[in-house]
């Protein structure tokens, strides 16, 4: 088992790890709209941080030796599902033609007024 860790994504605030991996799946933990250079909550619209999340996966793939494009599954953590066309349009255009499996959780709210968080499993290239 190999922990994967990156500057260019938000460092874990609790005990877990940004990636671990295991016979190349890497397993990626919930990611929240927060700036890794900044450290700042992007707390705009959900497009905004629908993006942010997007951008520290793949922050997150890059280190662990993987891309976008071998994401097996996505699950993703909405506060509310009134929200899930414009997450859908920024998430189709991130992926392009690829296609994970994904999940769709609606929940009340997430953690510090999020609108969502996303985790994902992919393998290693």
């Amino acid at each position: 088992m190999k922990y994967i860790e990156t500057p260019n994504a938000p460092f874990p605030a609790g005990h877990y790890s940004q990636a671990v991996e295991y016979n190349d799946l890497i397993f990626i933990s919930g990611q929240l709209p927060v700036n890794p250079l900044s450290n700042d909550k992007v707390l705009g619209p959900i497009g905004e941080q629908t993006l942010q999340v997007l951008k520290n996966l793949e922050a997150i793939l890059e280190a662990a030796g993987s891309d976008l494009q071998h994401v097996l599954k996505t699950t993703i953590y909405i506060s509310a599902i009134s929200l899930w066309d414009e997450v859908n349009k920024v998430y189709a255009s991130f992926f392009r033609d690829h296609k994970p499996a994904r999940a769709v959780v609606p929940t009340k709210e997430l953690h510090f007024g999020f609108k969502l968080e996303l985790e994902a499993v992919a393998v290693r290239v």
